[in-house]
């Protein structure tokens, strides 16, 4: 099953699961709900600010693709959504986590996927990371890729192959599997253990200052109502 995501889609999805699995007591989502968890501004890359209308007309095309199913229960008259993405491709918890991230923020490195996939699945190490990386780059079709390094970069990044991502040239691949100093079919990927614990270490500063951030400014609009 070979999907192509408008960017809207692709948040949509993201959103469902990351909610689905970090916050399962307020899933599934109802559309203002779901609106608020694509337009939040954490862990959102980029920041999108859309109206109940679009979320709406997409979700009707996600409905007509069986990629979302609309639900409803008889203690509530709200209309609720949820993503039917594990039954169309029956992924395990690793590989779920880190498409999660790719959906919502865009290609990233190893490292930085690893920390900000952790909210969802803890890795045990570097090399569970890799293998469900692997997996993920395997599948038939592929549902990632890995892209070239950038320059002054010593990571890689990996892009989801769901919607208008352009895969990388076998050149390039090549390239990026020698920065790593692994092979991408292999399942060990001793040789560049350092360089991915401190870019996760950056990843994970970036999302503390992140939410220092968002802090400061949820308790300055707080302090306002008071002046």
């Amino acid at each position: 099953m070979q999907l192509t995501l408008t960017p809207i889609e692709a948040r949509i999805l993201g959103a469902l699961i990351e909610k689905e699995i970090t916050t399962p007591e307020y899933y599934p989502l109802s559309l203002n709900a779901l609106t608020n968890a694509c337009n939040q501004k954490s862990n959102r890359d980029p920041a999108m600010h859309l109206e109940e209308s679009e979320i709406r007309k997409t979700l009707n095309h996600l409905e007509y693709q069986s990629l979302v199913r609309s639900v409803s229960s008889s203690d509530s008259r709200v209309t609720k959504f949820e993503h039917r993405l594990q039954d169309a491709f029956n992924f395990y918890r690793p590989e779920i986590a880190i498409l999660c991230e790719l959906l919502l923020r865009g290609p990233q490195t190893p490292g930085e996927l690893r920390t900000r996939a952790s909210r969802m699945h803890a890795f045990e190490d570097l090399e569970s990371k890799h293998s469900a990386l692997n997996r993920l780059e395997k599948r038939e079709p592929p549902m990632i890729t890995v892209l070239a390094r950038q320059p002054g970069t010593k990571e890689p990044r990996y892009a989801h192959l769901l919607g208008d991502t352009p895969p990388a040239s076998p050149a390039l691949r090549e390239d990026a599997s020698s920065a790593r100093g692994y092979d991408p079919a292999a399942t060990s990927f001793p040789s560049n253990d350092r360089d991915e614990k401190i870019e996760s270490l950056v990843a994970e500063i970036a999302e503390l200052r992140q939410k220092v951030a968002e802090l400061q400014s949820q308790f300055t609009a707080f302090r306002n109502q008071f002046e």
